[in-house]
């Protein structure tokens, strides 16, 4: 169902804010650019994401299940176990659901998006396995979901290579801050979702592991940024995330060989899924797209934007932050549109200046949640999200809150 209210409310509040600027302001191109833009977000639904999609899947898939025969997917879900059954308790220990959420998350902390988008759905479709009502999203997959919107990611590489083109004196300056705000609505995600679903976090199993990713991360920023030069940096991210990926399909295939299992079989087999799931998820894909385009070219973001600002005024809060806050606002809807309104802060203000480093730091600090909601439970079927959405939001806005937070103390 709220799935349903939100789709229909962002074409009616899309077409309130349009009849506003067409009354008020004259604008006569309004309702052709809105009715343009939804007819470019349907193709790029369909040719832009889901076919090429198809692809990325069929790849994916395949290599997914020569580990599921080599035992490497089992294997990662015996070493997460102790931590995962605390947070999904409805999920079996060594159930492959685990290995699967293992890789997504793996691959999301390595900015590799193109893997970790087929290894989601995989494990979106091995908790499905485990849903006794399959139109309404379990609890495993809502912890689940609302952990991958949080967008967790180690090294924002796409952003600090967008930098260096407009010209950044250091692209990667904004790495830490990045690294901070998305672990914040990461935590933020687990800690909602735990309240909602009663999952005591206060064991030393929960608390040992979050201490030691926490720890990790730590000693990871410490290194990059006492040991390494900024070119450095990019050089050492870009390399070790490719060769980690190419190192994961060469594990997979020597212990499948070594377990004598039939490697190109075992591809074929896995992969005859990744058409058959970029074709189911097309009709969820669309509708979602279309709806966010609707919102976008309707200017409502402007009203928000404005409206904002007049409140931060009037309660006497600072506002340089604010002309960053399109990228902010875009990124629970579409993570092209948040990437292009990011690009025009960084050319309006500066790429080195406040309000482009913060736009840079919102685009970091949490993933599209509406789209990943549309993909992810479009491809087993799920019609009702539960608070799916609410939670995803609430993480989405500690991770903007951090953001604001974190570029005054680094920029401000």
């Amino acid at each position: 169902m709220a799935l349903n209210y939100i789709w229909s409310g962002f074409f009616l509040v899309g077409f309130l804010a349009a009849l506003a600027q067409w009354l008020f302001l004259g604008d006569t191109e309004i309702f052709k650019k809105i009715v343009d833009g939804t007819f470019e977000s349907a193709k790029m639904g369909v040719m832009d994401i889901a076919l090429p999609l198809a692809g990325v899947m069929t790849l994916w898939l395949g290599i997914m299940n020569i580990g599921e025969k080599a035992g490497a997917i089992g294997w990662l879900a015996r070493v997460i176990a102790p931590f995962f059954s605390r947070i999904f308790p409805e999920v079996p220990k060594d159930h492959p659901a685990t290995g699967h959420m293992v890789m997504n998350f793996s691959a999301n902390l390595l900015g590799l998006d193109n893997a970790a988008t087929p290894f989601g759905l995989k494990a979106m479709e091995s908790l499905q396995t485990l849903n006794p009502d399959k139109d309404t999203a379990s609890n495993a997959q809502i912890m689940f979901l609302v952990l991958h919107t949080s967008g967790l990611t180690l090294i924002p590489l796409a952003i600090m290579a967008q930098r260096a083109i407009l010209g950044a004196k250091d692209p990667s300056d904004i790495f830490i801050p990045c690294m901070i705000a998305t672990y914040v609505a990461t935590l933020t995600g687990i800690i909602v979702v735990s309240i909602k679903q009663r999952i005591n976090l206060l064991n030393r199993v929960v608390i040992g592991w979050l201490g030691g990713m926490t720890a990790a991360i730590c000693a990871l920023i410490f290194f990059f940024t006492n040991f390494l030069t900024k070119p450095e940096i990019e050089l050492v991210s870009r390399v070790s995330s490719n060769l980690i990926l190419f190192s994961i399909i060469i594990v997979f295939i020597l212990g499948a060989m070594r377990k004598q299992v039939n490697v190109y079989e075992a591809f074929i087999e896995g992969a005859k899924g990744g058409i058959q799931t970029s074709l189911t998820i097309i009709p969820y894909l669309v509708g979602m797209l279309v709806a966010i385009s609707v919102i976008r070219n309707s200017g409502v973001l402007g009203f928000v934007v404005r409206g904002l600002e007049w409140i931060f005024i009037s309660l006497g809060m600072p506002t340089e932050f604010t002309p960053a806050l399109p990228t902010a606002l875009m990124k629970p809807l579409s993570g092209s549109g948040s990437k292009a309104m990011m690009i025009d802060a960084m050319t309006t203000y500066g790429v080195d200046s406040f309000v482009g480093r913060l736009a840079c730091i919102f685009q970091g600090s949490a993933d599209t949640t509406f789209y990943i909601v549309a993909l992810y439970f479009g491809s087993v079927g799920i019609r009702k999200t539960r608070y799916a959405i609410s939670c995803g939001l609430i993480a989405d806005f500690a991770g903007i809150v951090t953001a604001i937070c974190v570029a005054y103390l680094f920029f401000g």
